[in-house]
């Protein structure tokens, strides 16, 4: 690629001190990067990029942080789900990446967090075991009884003989506010943003290395285009020339309108998530997913965020409710102001994919779930790879090149 060069960073991830060189001598011009996606990890990735000097230009083909984004549950953590060991200290890195923008930013956060547990006797028992390991890799959870849950929860309903594990590092967020402040934080540094601008093509580098994406608005000039196209099964192959292979599932999101304040803690109940945001809205999450039978698969076959009707989103809403009620009576009253289906990126083994497309040397690819807890650190590292020429030791299990399994674990 023109005017830089890659490097390999040096064990233990401390990266070399670059300076980027034509290759007659003359230092290389200002780094032109577009950002093809306008959720939260595309949102981190620009204002990183825009911080190291870069001139950036984000294409949303929709509004910002309306796919992904807006559907998530937006829990902010490093639990028993991020396995290998490798991927739980990455979330752990996330989440002091959020400390870290909540006062950089103002991003509210609500800390203090999470509370879990499983109906399941043998499950239950394997979280005691799952706990156990978290603390070995110095996350401070610990399993709770009865009278701890009730001074932490007090409108909460627990069984007398629940046991539930504690985390207490977790957070949550309004993951479109905090999409919104990266954006305009970004802008505020130089960065351009266009929504509703779909990137049509791309046309492999030309000349002085130029690449050049054609979009509704126009064709974009990039001398790199980073693909945080999220849950988008088919942006990865049509734009850098790799099949990321993906087990996106569709998740419902029920979020009521401000109410008193019911909630200290992310709540990860059988059948439901719950927590409460600053503002007072309710968020909650479902668990099963959408039930496996052909009617479901034919309504789902283009990934839909909204249901047919009103009708039809308030019912799903309703199911919702009624379980969150069994352990929080108090929300019997909420109104619902918004439901979403939200689509989760999902490689097919659980884990992030970054860096440069082996077939494609001007595409970056920044695909994740957990793409909330994750968007700070994949912001940093990505905007340090692309700029640094280097690569960065802790995204060596996440390259796009690798072989993938699924693995289940969610």
């Amino acid at each position: 690629m023109t005017g830089w060069t890659r490097r390999k960073v040096l064990a233990g991830g401390a990266a070399t001190t670059l300076v980027s060189a034509c290759a007659d001598g003359s230092f290389s011009e200002q780094k032109r990067v577009a950002v093809i996606g306008g959720g939260i990890i595309g949102a981190s990735i620009a204002y990183n990029l825009s911080k190291l000097g870069t001139q950036v230009t984000v294409l949303e083909r929709h509004d910002l942080a309306t796919r992904a984004s807006r559907g998530t549950f937006a829990w902010l953590n490093a639990t028993w789900a991020k396995q290998p060991r490798h991927y739980h200290k990455f979330n752990q890195l996330g989440l002091a990446g959020w400390q870290e923008l909540e006062s950089e930013l103002d991003i509210p956060i609500k800390w203090g967090g999470s509370i879990e547990w499983f109906g399941n006797s043998e499950r239950q028992a394997r979280l005691v075991e799952q706990i156990e390991e978290q603390v070995d890799w110095g996350e401070p959870a610990r399993m709770i009884e009865i009278d701890e849950l009730r001074r932490l929860e007090p409108n909460v309903v627990f069984d007398p003989n629940q046991t539930a594990a504690f985390s207490p590092n977790d957070g949550a967020l309004d993951p479109v506010f905090a999409t919104s402040a990266l954006i305009a934080a970004a802008q505020k540094l130089g960065a351009s943003v266009k929504t509703n601008c779909a990137v049509n093509a791309v046309r492999s580098p030309v000349g002085d290395g130029t690449t050049i994406l054609e979009t509704d608005q126009g064709d974009v000039e990039c001398d790199v285009f980073v693909l945080a196209t999220g849950a988008d099964p088919k942006a990865t192959l049509a734009l850098g020339g790799i099949d990321i292979p993906q087990r996106s599932t569709p998740g419902v999101i029920a979020v009521t309108q401000p109410m008193k304040q019911l909630l200290n803690r992310i709540v990860v109940a059988p059948g439901v998530h719950i927590h409460q945001r600053s503002d007072g809205r309710v968020i909650l999450g479902e668990q099963d997913g959408a039930p496996q039978t052909d009617a479901h698969a034919q309504r789902l076959a283009n990934r839909p965020n909204s249901f047919p009707s009103r009708e039809l989103s308030l019912q799903h809403a309703g199911r919702l409710l009624s379980v969150a009620q069994t352990y929080m009576p108090a929300i019997a009253n909420a109104e619902v102001e918004e439901v979403y289906i939200g689509w989760r990126p999902l490689p097919l083994d659980g884990h992030p994919v970054m860096g440069f497309s082996p077939a494609m040397q001007s595409a970056y690819l920044a695909i994740s779930h957990s793409g909330v807890s994750l968007a700070p650190t994949i912001g940093r590292l990505a905007a340090q790879e692309i700029m640094e020429g280097i690569q960065v030791e802790a995204l060596a299990p996440y390259r796009p090149g690798r072989s993938f399994e699924e693995v289940r674990r969610y």
